[in-house]
């Protein structure tokens, strides 16, 4: 799995990412801080990779694009200390991998997290 983290994700999630042996990368680290929302979803649907993000303007972005991808988890947290998100990823991942293969947006919260397929109706 390929990752491509908004700039609201934590460069420590995206390095706990890559000590689990993954492929991700922060916007920061590619000098694409100002990137907007159209822009991410293409880069990430270019390069298959699965956008981490805090933001829901993703879901309405896919929703108009009626696009099976790239896949979004959107994490919905009170507690948004890296660690935690970390946590909680790790556990979609290893839960939800799957859901990635036909396109899914995962929406992460403090104690669940729902998953809608793509494309979004």
């Amino acid at each position: 799995m390929k990752f491509l983290a908004d700039m609201g994700v934590s460069p420590l999630t995206v390095t706990k990412l890559k000590e689990e042996g993954y492929d991700a990368v922060h916007l920061s680290e590619v000098g694409l801080i100002r990137m907007p929302d159209s822009e991410i979803l293409a880069k990430a649907k270019q390069e298959s990779r699965i956008v981490l993000t805090f933001d829901l303007d993703f879901t309405d972005l896919l929703a108009a694009s009626k696009d099976n991808l790239p896949n979004v988890i959107i994490f919905r947290l009170k507690t948004t200390l890296p660690n935690f998100v970390s946590s909680r990823l790790f556990t979609v991942i290893s839960e939800c991998a799957e859901n990635f293969n036909n396109g899914a947006i995962i929406i992460v919260e403090d104690y669940r997290y729902r998953v809608r397929n793509l494309p979004l109706n």
